[in-house]
């Protein structure tokens, strides 16, 4: 997004970079849609929009900077949701916001040739370290609950 807003008459002007947005211009500046921005203030509490009447979103200069940060951390550099709230708490909104991306990790060490294998199943080449498909497990168990809530609710 380039800070530009839509006037009457089809002509256009800047936004301020002090100035709130709403959840579509965040949503689109970021390219991601706006149920994404709703999730994600259900899991970061850091992230508190003002919100007017009729529940309308207006997210903070600091807001979309810490959306930007969560969505590179997740997209980008590969974290888990868990994982960037470990990051969140573990250390100052400011040092996560600055800190420079990880380096790529190191691809695993190959699996050893079936000559030299021990007796038991083999596993694949992409399987993932245990502690993260409990990471994972706890992620979609939180989406089942959130989406059994929202099937509730209407």
């Amino acid at each position: 997004m380039t800070g530009e807003v839509e006037v009457a008459g089809g002509r256009r002007h800047a936004k301020s970079a002090s100035a709130f947005r709403t959840i579509s211009e965040v949503a689109e500046d970021l390219d991601v849609p706006s149920h994404v921005l709703r999730f994600w203030e259900t899991k970061f509490s850091q992230i508190r929009p003002l919100k007017r009447g009729g529940g309308r979103r207006y997210y903070r200069p600091e807001d979309v900077e810490l959306l930007r940060r969560i969505r590179q951390l997740l997209y980008r550099d590969g974290y888990t949701i868990k994982g960037v709230q470990r990051l969140l708490r573990d250390r100052s909104i400011e040092a996560v916001e600055a800190e420079p991306a990880p380096a790529p990790a190191s691809p695993p060490p190959p699996l050893p040739s079936p000559a030299k294998a021990q007796p038991g199943p083999a596993l694949p080449k992409a399987a993932m370290p245990p502690r993260d498909l409990g990471a994972v497990a706890d992620e979609l168990a939180e989406l089942k609950r959130l989406l059994m809530r929202a099937r509730a609710r209407g």
